[in-house]
């Protein structure tokens, strides 16, 4: 006997890759890419190994963060042309004037675009070095939050909720009683960045205990923490983001030769419990894209 949508979406996985980051450099792994066709290749393999989204920060030909819109555009446009993978732009950034942050966004509407949820020190620390490998302090307070939904809103793009503590998720419900956060509402629980909640399952399922009802959510573990954590989130009925942003390692511990490497892992993990990575349709319907439309 068939079972009914709702059932068969329930063992699907959204599965997202995060494929370039903004402070990951080549020679932290060769596969990060940088130029256009490095992009192109990158997200095509993600998308081939299982991947639904691909969450995108901008990068020059040198490597360097570039947050124009054009460019964005240049990304976009040759992505979309190889494969149908959905788009997920970054809207984080240090310093950057806010109109800056989000043109991008509004130009040129992407499926989701990713929405820093709360101020936070955002570090690294090397045991090994007994030092921070860098120390920043991330500032997102909620008229930038604010400004940046009603930005989306205005798009019709919706929001993927970017939350790396306790108290950036418990931050949604005020945003939604202001009528400016639309449910249903889709969250990423980022963990094991220092500054952040630390990266257990433990704390992941915490978290997940504070979300509003109905809500989807990922999760984006740091590091290799990231299998275990993706374990976790697949036995609690999350979805998963993997991708060179966020870990360079497979659990042996080899280095990924690209991002496709990753999503495979996190495919052939969600088969392991009992679960599917979605096809983009199916992502299209667990993350209600389609209830996102442009304010008149």
């Amino acid at each position: 006997m068939a079972r009914d949508t709702a059932t068969s979406l329930s063992d699907k996985c959204v599965i997202t890759c995060a494929c370039s980051g903004v402070l990951t450099q080549k020679k932290h792994c060769p596969a990060i890419p940088y130029t256009i066709p490095e992009y192109v290749a990158e997200c095509t393999r993600a998308y081939e190994a299982g991947a639904a989204v691909v969450h995108l920060h901008a990068r020059d030909d040198n490597g360097a963060p570039n947050f124009r819109a054009q460019r964005y555009q240049e990304i976009r446009d040759a992505v979309s042309a190889a494969c149908p993978i959905l788009i997920n732009f970054s809207t984080g950034a240090i310093g950057l004037p806010m109109e800056q942050r989000v043109g991008h966004i509004t130009g040129l509407r992407p499926h989701i675009g990713a929405l820093n949820m709360g101020s936070m020190n955002y570090s690294k620390y090397s045991a090994e070095r007994k030092t921070l490998v860098f120390d920043l302090v991330f500032a997102n307070p909620f008229a930038d939050i604010i400004y940046l939904l009603k930005a989306m809103n205005q798009a019709g793009v919706k929001p993927e909720l970017e939350c790396f503590d306790t108290g950036h998720v418990n931050s949604a419900p005020a945003l939604v009683d202001m009528g400016i956060l639309r449910p249903p509402l889709d969250f990423s629980l980022i963990v094991g960045v220092l500054g952040g909640i630390p990266g257990t399952a433990r704390h992941l399922a915490f978290q997940v205990d504070q979300l509003p009802p109905g809500s989807t959510w990922k999760v984006i573990g740091i590091s290799r923490e990231q299998w275990k954590l993706s374990a976790a989130a697949l036995a609690l009925g999350g979805n998963v983001r993997v991708g060179l942003e966020d870990n360079y390692y497979l659990p042996s511990g080899e280095m990924a030769r690209s991002n496709g490497d990753l999503v495979a892992q996190a495919a052939a993990l969600c088969r392991a419990v009992g679960r599917e990575p979605a096809t983009i349709e199916e992502a299209r319907a667990i993350l209600q894209l389609d209830t996102y439309k442009p304010e008149a």
